[in-house]
This record gives C-alpha cells, structure tokens and sequence, in this order.
C-alpha cells in the first residue's frame, strides 16, 4: 500500500500548488490551475496505474494480450471490436502486456484528469476524492468498461450545453470498447432534468423496489440479456456492496440536496452532475443485493469528485476549512478502511519495489 499513499500525497500536493498558483481565467472569476503542477499530479496518477501487473482483472487482460495475436480476421464480428483493433494497433508497437496496461492507464486518467481540471470548484480535492473513493483503484479493475467511461466523461461538455447529437456520436464510440456505455444515450435525457425533481423520486423509489424485489428483477432482466455478452452476469454470485461503501457514495448526493437552490446559483450546470452522481447512488443502492451492478457506477461515479469539489462552497466563509478538511479525514479513513481492510489491495509492479 505505500505505493498507493505516496500516490495521494504527490497528486493532492501537487493539485493543491497548481490551484494555488493558478492564473485568471480570461472573463472568469476562478483561476486556472497551474498546468506544470497539474501535469505532475496526473503523471503520478498514470505511472502508478499503467507499471502496475496486478488488480482486478489486469492479469487476465495481460495473459490474453500476450496470447493472442490479434488481426483483422479473427477481430471482425467479435464484441466490443474497438478494443480489440485497439489492441491490434499496439501489437505493431509490441507484445509486451505492460504496454496494453500503461496505454489504457494513460488514455483513462488523462480523460477523466482533464474533465476535472476543467469544472472542478477545487481540483485537488476532486482528485483526493477520486483516489480515495475507490474510483481510481476501479479503473483497474475492468479497465476496459473504465475506458468506455472515461471517454464518455470527456463529454460532460455536450451534456452541459445540451449538444445531445455530440455526446451520442462520444458514447457510441466509448460503446465500442464496452456496449454497456450505450445505457448513456438514454439516460442523456434523464439527467438533462432539474434536480429534485419527480425524476429523482422515481429513481430513488425505482431502487427501493428494486432491493425489495431483486429476485423478480434480476430474473426478468437476465431474461433480456439471455443471448447477450452479458448473460454470464446471472452466475455472478459474490454477493453484495458494503452498506458502508453506499453511505460514502450517498454523501455529495446529500449534501447537494441541502445546498441545491446555492449550489444552482455558483454552478450552473449542477443540475446534470447532481443527476449523474443520484444514479450512480442509485445503481450503487441495488448492488447491495448483487455486486456487479456496481459496474454501472463507472460511468455515473466520475461525476462524485466533481460534485465534492463545489460541496465546500456551499457553507459559509467560517465554516468551509472545517468542511474541506472534514473531507480529506473521513475520505481517507474510508479508504483505508476500503482497501486495507475490507479488500485487502496489494500493489505489484516490475518498476515499483517497496
């Protein structure tokens, strides 16, 4: 784990200098962040990502890599065909899996880094609460539904100026390294709603419904999928999400509700990101009976650290240090929580010893 604490004191240090020696934004109240401290903190995220061999899947993703010599003809017809000419592409650079690993670690975080560094209220504190929520450790965990997610994460910008046709033409590019990425094309017109709204109850209470009756659910959804790439997912039976893991996700849905008639005023666009972080809360709820529909919240959880980083602005002048670093505490001692006690993580890397 020492790989994994080094990583959040260099990229929160090095988010906090960039915030604090940003530049004016031209007609713009809040700065720039400082792009050289900036451009650390995200070489920190990639480097301990990409020089990893271990977690989650990433061994399976590497074996298949240095097995399969992947071409044109035995890619054609295949699921999720983007990934695979993907993989193609780097096989004429090399076979080597740890270049499959670091690549898609690169492209992950630089498209989720660069969507933060962009609508964050505060970056460093998005990016904290982007590590130490678990998002960051589940971008290595089904690496390839994270990338479908952080591409489509790189859109939030047609989903705040309501360019629909854009961010369609983004999910179904992100669809072809993972189809679940195609649920955002509906669900576009869902968060593209006021927050608070009758949407939010139907969501809230879609999901107590369903945890009150996941059998019925499970059994008639698997039902659509049966002839699926999805199928498989009715065996899965590592049972359900911590109840504390789904406190945490609930926290900046919480607090968003509080703050919602301010947090409309110095965030404008809040509405959608409120949304998106109520459906990963939702999606989050339901996996307490079953663990993979925690899945989903790849493409609905970018949208917490974002959320967490205009959550501070919502309280008073006095009371704000007190919020931030209430943040930083209960955020770690859940990530501690998470992966040294609950999950057990251990870090594995040629180019990292410790």
């Amino acid at each position: 784990m020492a790989i994994f604490y080094m990583n959040i004191c260099i990229v929160y240090l090095c988010s906090l200098c960039s915030r604090w020696l940003g530049r004016e934004r031209q007609g713009l109240a809040e700065a720039k962040p400082n792009a050289f401290f900036a451009y650390i903190a995200l070489s920190s995220l990639v480097l301990v990502s990409g020089l990893r061999k271990n977690i989650g899947d990433t061994y399976f993703y590497m074996f298949s890599y240095a097995q399969t010599a992947y071409s044109i003809d035995n890619i054609v017809g295949q699921k999720d065909i983007g990934f695979n000419l993907f993989q193609m592409l780097l096989q004429t650079i090399s076979h080597d899996p740890q270049l499959l690993v670091f690549v898609v670690a690169l492209l992950t975080n630089v498209l989720v880094f660069i969507t933060l560094y962009k609508y964050s209220k505060l970056l460093e504190l998005s990016l904290y609460v982007y590590i130490t929520s678990g998002m960051f450790l589940m971008s290595m965990n089904g690496i390839r539904q994270f990338l479908a997610a952080a591409i489509a994460f790189a859109a939030t910008k047609y989903i705040f100026n309501g360019n629909w046709k854009k961010y369609i033409l983004v999910v179904l590019l992100a669809a072809q390294f993972h189809q679940s990425a195609l649920i955002l094309i509906p669900i576009y017109f869902i968060v593209r709603r006021k927050a608070w709204s009758w949407t939010t109850v139907l969501l809230l209470g879609g999901a107590v419904l369903i945890v009150i009756g996941f059998n019925q659910f499970s059994s008639a959804l698997f039902s659509v999928l049966e002839n699926s790439q999805y199928s498989d997912y009715k065996n899965f039976s590592e049972g359900g999400t911590n109840i504390i893991r789904v406190a945490v996700w609930g926290v900046p849905v919480i607090f968003a509700y509080l703050g919602r008639e301010k947090l409309r005023q110095i965030f404008p666009q809040s509405d959608y990101v409120v949304n998106m972080a109520l459906i990963a809360f939702v999606f989050m709820i339901v996996s307490t009976q079953n663990w993979i529909f925690a899945r989903f919240t790849f493409y609905f959880g970018l949208y917490c650290p974002l959320l967490m980083s205009w959550i501070v602005q919502l309280f008073v002048q006095r009371e704000r240090k007190i919020i931030y670093y209430a943040i930083l505490v209960f955020y770690f001692i859940y990530y501690f929580y998470e992966n040294v006690v609950s999950l057990n993580i251990w870090y594995d890397s040629d180019f990292f010893k410790f």
